[in-house]
């Protein structure tokens, strides 16, 4: 495991309502984003899927967009969901202009990505 960084965060979070939700906080950047990577890698891509909290993000690089279209590719060969909650404007704006707002689900909050997942339940 790699040593966690003061800058950066991420937090496993399995939660009551089905999908697994990883709450990321601080500067995501190329010096973090194998943190988050790692993390991703070990998430449980289930049927619920898996949730990134981006809500305590405060700086996102291109190595951690990088690191988001990875995960949407694993979730997506797990045939997984994978949604990202808590995007903050200035990150959506740059997310819009690179076409990831096409890609991604998106959700205002965790508490609304958890309340989909609990809707979607067959």
């Amino acid at each position: 495991m790699s040593v966690p960084d003061e800058t950066f965060t991420v937090t496993p979070r399995p939660s009551a309502a089905g999908p697994y939700v990883l709450e990321v906080a601080g500067e995501l950047d190329h010096h973090t984003a194998p943190l988050l990577t790692e993390a991703v890698n070990e998430a449980p891509f289930g049927p619920h899927g898996v949730v990134l909290d981006l809500s305590g993000l405060t700086f996102c690089d291109s190595s951690g967009i990088t690191v988001f279209v990875t995960a949407h590719r694993r979730s997506r060969d797990k045939g997984s969901q994978l949604s990202l909650a808590g995007v903050a404007p200035a990150q959506m704006r740059v997310l819009r202009m690179v076409g990831l707002d096409e890609v991604f689900t998106f959700h205002a909050g965790v508490e609304d990505a958890l309340r989909e997942a609990v809707r979607r339940r067959p």
